[in-house]
C-alpha cells in the first residue's frame, strides 16, 4: 500500500485533541509531534479565540499557526496575523436587534487583548451552561448594556450559548432573521453537557475556508491535506480535506458522512488516524 503524500495536518482541539479531562493525552501528544519530525505542517483549527487556544498549542512544543474563532483568524504562536475575516458592525447591530429574545445567551468576541475581548451584558443565562468557561475568561470580560454600545468597531462574531433546546429554537430565528447573505451561522453540540454553542460569523467563514486559504498560499492541493474533527462546526474543514478523518465520540450522523471514522477522544483518536495515515509503528 502506498503512504499519501499529507504536508498538511489540520487538527480540532476540543473533542478531538483534547481527552474528556481537557487534555492531551500523551499518545496524541506524541502522535503530533511525530507528523511534525517527519515534515508535515500541523495546525490547530478551533472554535476558541486564539488567546484561549495558546496554552494548548504551546504543549505541542514546536512552532505553528492556528485558524481560530472557527475560520475567522489565522494567526502563528507568536501573534503574526495572516488573515482576518471579522463580522461588519453594521451587521452585528442588525443581528443584535432579530435575536433580541437571546439576549442574555450573546457574547460578542472581539479581537483584542485583555478586557472587552468578550463583551456581554449579564451571565444569568450563560451561568448555567458555560460557568466554567465564564470563570476561565473572566479577565477578558466587559459587561456592556446594550451590547450594541460595544460595537465601535467589527466584532470576531457573535454566540449564542445555552441548552441544545434553546439553541435550536435560536438556530431558527436565525433562519428567519433575513440575515442569510451576510452571516454564516456554525454550531457546536456537546449532548452529554446538553451545551450547544451556536456562532454567527462573516459570510462565508468557516474553518473550511480558512483552511483551504492556507492551503493555497502554502501551494498545497486538498489532496495533501489531512483533517481531523468532531463536530458541525467542522463539516467545511472535513469536506475540504483530501484526508478526513471524524473523531469516533462525534454524532451518530456525522459518522455517517463517509469520512473515515478513528477512535473516540478518550482513546487516542488523533494518534489513531495518524497512524492510519503515516503508518502504525506499535
Amino acid at each position: 500500500m502506498v503512504r499519501p503524500a499529507i504536508h498538511l495536518l489540520a487538527a480540532d482541539i476540543d473533542g478531538t485533541l483534547l481527552n474528556p479531562q481537557y487534555q492531551i493525552s500523551e499518545i496524541d501528544l506524541a502522535a503530533m509531534r511525530r507528523a511534525h519530525r517527519e515534515g508535515i505542517e500541523i495546525m490547530l483549527v478551533t472554535g476558541r479565540r486564539h488567546a484561549f487556544a495558546l496554552p494548548i498549542a504551546r504543549q505541542l512544543g514546536f512552532d505553528l499557526w492556528l485558524i481560530s474563532s472557527n475560520g475567522a483568524i489565522t494567526r502563528s504562536l507568536s501573534g503574526e496575523t495572516f488573515h482576518r475575516d471579522l463580522l461588519p458592525v453594521e451587521t452585528c447591530r442588525k443581528l443584535c436587534a432579530a435575536m433580541r429574545e437571546f439576549r442574555g445567551n450573546t457574547v460578542l468576541t472581539f479581537d483584542v487583548d485583555g478586557k472587552g475581548a468578550l463583551v456581554l451584558e449579564h451571565m444569568r443565562e450563560l451561568n448555567n451552561s458555560i460557568r466554567n468557561w465564564l470563570e476561565k475568561n473572566m479577565e477578558y470580560i466587559d459587561f456592556v448594556v446594550p451590547l450594541e454600545r460595544s460595537l465601535t468597531s467589527d466584532p470576531v462574531q457573535a454566540m449564542f450559548c445555552g441548552s441544545i433546546a434553546h439553541m435550536h429554537l435560536a438556530l431558527k430565528d436565525l433562519a428567519g432573521c433575513g440575515l442569510q447573505s451576510e452571516i454564516t451561522v456554525l454550531r457546536t453540540e456537546y449532548p452529554l453537557r446538553d451545551l450547544s454553542i451556536v456562532d454567527v460569523l462573516n459570510k462565508k467563514c468557516s474553518k473550511g475556508h480558512a483552511l483551504e486559504r492556507w492551503a493555497h498560499y502554502r501551494g498545497l492541493p486538498r489532496e495533501q491535506v489531512m483533517a481531523i474533527g468532531d463536530n458541525y462546526n467542522d463539516v467545511e474543514m472535513l469536506a475540504f480535506a483530501g484526508f478526513p478523518f471524524i473523531m469516533g465520540n462525534a454524532a451518530e450522523d456525522l459518522r455517517t458522512r463517509g469520512w473515515t471514522v478513528t477512535r473516540a477522544n478518550d482513546q487516542n483518536g488523533v494518534a489513531a488516524a495518524i497512524d492510519q495515515v503515516l503508518g502504525d509503528r506499535s
